[in-house]
């Protein structure tokens, strides 16, 4: 009786494990020594009044420094599984499971509480037809910005088109935008992308879910009229579709970010951006460059002129970046190098709009080295190096700039850094 339970029990493990085609655990520790120096100014120059009067005072410089271990200098640490179930008839199901890994202080999360699988969590089924994903994942518009950055968006390397477009730094309501919460992932998505046998072709589409309650009419929807209401923020919607072969790869992407909305003013702020970027692979030399737009447009059911501070109604902020970079193989190692820049135009400024105030920009250079011990081994590091002009505020990390000193406004100048580090793959 036990023989039979027992052979009873192996034909169905045998059973499970030719429907299951593949369960893989993966991950990434990467952990960097990294230093940053974030250094603003007192722009303040003396009138003749000031100097007549003997009262113009200048504060100089003043500049916050930190130095930090911390975690995905090279790549992003992360912890996950991922399985393939062969259907038959060329179907498959599969699921995706990964999550952040802070191997600096050893939690989960960027809060500091256990592990989740905030970096992607995903169900799909796929076929001669592509493949329908479901759960959290990348946008669409974020793949150029890492696939063509030499850095791939992380340690102090990342170029500024993600820096900027993701609208997290300190101080960016400045130029016009908040932050933009689906910039790299977004949850409750729909996704669809091309089967990989068009010559070359490939492609992904989105539509994400904001969940939000809506009710009708309008009037019974709870909350406070004059504070709360963001019933549209977290919807998104986007494509990409590239073509690579042999050493050229190019693509475009377009995507809409719903980033807030005053439900009882009739307002939604939708984040449109859109980028084209491209790589081509000489042997000696990896070349990269991209380009990018987003522009915050402020829809209304209302007149928008009456009532607030921009008379003439002029509502759309934008950033425009590019990025030019490169990577050479040396031995087992690879040098990696980028310059990239941005520009800002926020149209609520009236005399901005006409040329009398200059535009917000930054630029950026980064440096790096990596040195592959093993395939799975690698040493790195990386120095950079943002300046700031005209109000724009980005860093590659750390502290905030000091924006004033005894009563005095500083303005934002440069912020530097550095990583050193090493990064384990299983």
């Amino acid at each position: 009786m036990k023989k039979s339970l027992v052979a009873l029990a192996a034909l169905a493990v045998a059973g499970i494990a030719s429907a299951q085609s593949s369960v893989t655990l993966f991950g990434v520790v990467d952990a960097t020594i990294s230093g940053f120096s974030n250094k603003s100014e007192d722009k303040n120059t003396p009138t003749l009044a000031s100097l007549a009067n003997q009262t113009f005072v200048n504060r100089g410089t003043a500049t916050t420094s930190q130095t930090v271990l911390r975690n995905s200098g090279y790549n992003s640490s992360r912890l996950g599984f991922r399985g393939t179930e062969d259907l038959g008839g060329g179907l498959a199901a599969s699921f995706w499971l990964e999550g952040a890994l802070n191997n600096d202080d050893g939690t989960g999360t960027a809060g500091g509480g256990g592990q989740n699988w905030q970096r992607r969590s995903t169900v799909s089924l796929s076929g001669n037809f592509g493949e329908v994903r479901l759960g959290r994942d990348y946008t669409p518009t974020f793949w150029n910005d890492t696939v063509f950055d030499p850095f791939g968006t992380n340690g102090v390397g990342t170029n500024l088109i993600s820096s900027a477009n993701g609208y997290n730094t300190p101080g960016s309501a400045v130029q016009g935008f908040t932050a933009n919460t689906t910039y790299t992932r977004a949850s409750n998505s729909i996704g669809y992308f091309l089967p990989p046998n068009l010559g070359g072709f490939y492609g992904q589409f989105m539509y994400a879910m904001n969940e939000k309650v809506s009710y009708d009419p309008g009037r019974l929807t709870p909350g406070n009229a004059a504070t709360d209401g963001n019933e549209r923020a977290g919807r998104y919607i986007g494509g990409r579709v590239g073509y690579a072969n042999g050493p050229l790869d190019v693509a475009v992407a377009y995507g809409q970010s719903t980033i807030g909305s005053n439900f009882y003013a009739g307002t939604t702020d939708n984040l449109s951006t859109w980028n084209l970027g491209a790589s081509y692979d000489f042997g000696v030399v990896k070349l990269f460059g991209e380009y990018s737009n987003a522009k915050l447009k402020v829809d209304s059911s209302t007149n928008l002129v009456a009532g607030v501070s921009n008379p003439f109604g002029f509502r759309e902020p934008s950033a425009n970046g590019w990025l030019l970079g490169a990577t050479v193989p040396v031995g087992p190692g690879l040098i990696r190098m980028s310059y990239s820049a941005v520009n800002y135009k926020n149209t609520a400024y009236i005399d901005q709009l006409f040329g009398f105030r200059d535009d917000p920009k930054a630029n950026k250079l980064a440096l790096g080295y990596v040195h592959n011990l093993s395939k799975r081994t690698a040493l790195y590091t990386t120095i950079a190096r943002v300046s700031n002009k005209n109000g724009a505020d980005l860093t590659l990390g750390g502290p905030a700039f000091v924006t004033t000193s005894s009563g005095a406004t500083m303005t934002p100048k440069s912020s530097t850094g550095y990583d050193l580090g090493i990064r384990h793959s299983f």
